[in-house]
């Protein structure tokens, strides 16, 4: 699907959906739960779909009603595979698409049931790595098959407590699947971070979530995580707060000179992304909170400053947007892991930006931009296939001088697949 977009300020209220991150979260803790939970304010992007139907394959049972999901937990299964490990089972068949997080917090997680599992995924999926859990497969003697280029891995035995170590720029994906499923084993177990964390909000929301499920996890100064074993997700209701990854979109839109009120959010979130609110205030903008939302302003202009990525890395394609207008400097760095995304979005950002009149310089671990007076447009750009992307050239739409097309706009399907609807109701001008 390739969109046309006219320049036109966007206006209104957008209620931005339900966080992805939390939502992974919640799905995973209530299918491994004893009981039935109701995950409320979620949205089926193929992401999510991804994890449900992962969690589908190991025995939860879910069931949608509108936003609302139904979700009967697999824990007994976990329970007669620790009974019987002899027992042999059919193939279980996860496709996760093109979703990093379905993969890295479900392949630990396939341990817990009987029987191999095979992860299949399409995109740059299979470009993603996994060496952090193939070396402890190593060490622990699990089988594993993995394939060169579209993702095709066969995983079959059972993970055991034990010390895990690993360095703290590393993808937080890898920890939070082995800390979803280290409580449930027989035995303790310990996680050595042995460098500082990047990423440290994305490990707090897993925490949190499974705190809300009943398990708890001893966490020193995210350096060293002490699990217990033996513990069991109980069934616990949830309502997932809205998204501060995709708030980043409209919240620079208002930055940028649009007028939107960015509504439901909560304002003591421990979503990483929820520095972006920093971040623009740091370049100029200020925000007025109303009721769960917030509108943001920058009377006196808007002006570089020095933006670190390691700890909110998917808010930094619409970041470096805004500071394309910003007067001055910025530099954007610790982006490095922007590369291995969907695609490398630090190329994708530099390159279709620079075709719309950016000053801006791709380096190798980040960005660096001078602020230009205006974007021109009057180009076609190409999303990368990558939600974030496209997302990013809708808003830079807004303040082009000419049109811009946009090709693969369907892409945004993965996180926010009710993008193109929300960005014509608050005045979008598409075609």
């Amino acid at each position: 699907m390739d969109l046309t977009i006219q320049p036109h300020k966007l206006s209104g209220t957008v209620t931005v959906p339900p966080s992805k991150s939390l939502a992974h979260r919640a799905v995973i803790c209530a299918a491994l739960s004893d009981g039935t939970c109701k995950i409320d304010n979620i949205a089926l992007s193929d992401d999510i779909i991804a994890t449900t139907e992962a969690m589908k394959t190991f025995g939860a049972v879910i069931e949608q009603d509108g936003s609302t999901l139904t979700i009967t937990g697999a824990g007994q299964y976990v329970t007669e595979a620790k009974a019987d490990a002899s027992a042999t089972t059919a193939e279980h068949l996860i496709d996760c698409n093109e979703s990093g997080s379905t993969l890295r917090f479900v392949v630990p997680i396939s341990t817990l049931f009987q029987g191999a599992s095979r992860f299949v995924g399409r995109g740059n999926l299979g470009k993603r790595p996994l060496t952090i859990f193939y070396d402890i497969f190593e060490e622990q003697g699990i089988s594993y098959k993995p394939t060169e280029g579209e993702l095709d891995l066969v995983v079959d035995g059972n993970l055991k407590p034990g010390h895990f170590s690993f360095p703290g720029n590393v993808s937080s994906q890898f920890i939070t699947g082995l800390l979803f499923t280290l409580p449930l084993l027989d035995g303790d177990s310990v996680i050595t971070i042995t460098t500082p964390l990047e990423s440290i909000g994305y490990i707090d929301l897993t925490l949190d979530v499974m705190s809300t499920f009943g398990v708890t996890i001893e966490n020193e100064g995210h350096q060293l995580f002490r699990i217990k074993g033996g513990q069991s997700y109980k069934a616990t209701d949830y309502r997932v707060e809205g998204d501060y990854s995709q708030a980043a979109f409209f919240l620079c839109a208002d930055a940028l000179g649009n007028d939107l009120l960015v509504d439901d959010l909560s304002m003591d979130s421990l979503q990483g992304d929820r520095a972006v609110v920093s971040i623009l205030e740091a370049m100029g903008v200020t925000f007025e909170q109303q009721g769960n939302g917030l509108i943001g302003t920058a009377t006196a202009g808007l002006h570089g400053t020095l933006i670190d990525a390691a700890q909110c890395p998917d808010i930094i394609p619409v970041v470096a947007l805004t500071a394309c207008l910003s007067e001055g400097r910025t530099e954007i760095i610790n982006a490095g892991r922007l590369r291995i995304k969907e695609c490398d979005r630090l190329q994708a950002t530099a390159s279709e930006l620079k075709k719309l009149g950016a000053d801006i310089e791709e380096l190798p671990e980040g960005l660096l931009i001078h602020g230009v007076k205006s974007l021109k447009g009057g180009e076609t750009v190409w999303s990368y296939k990558d939600h974030r992307i496209a997302m990013m050239l809708a808003i830079a739409a807004t303040v082009c001088e000419q049109p811009i097309t946009v090709t693969d706009a369907e892409c945004v399907s993965k996180s926010y697949p009710n993008f193109w609807e929300d960005y014509k109701a608050i005045g979008g001008k598409i075609q």
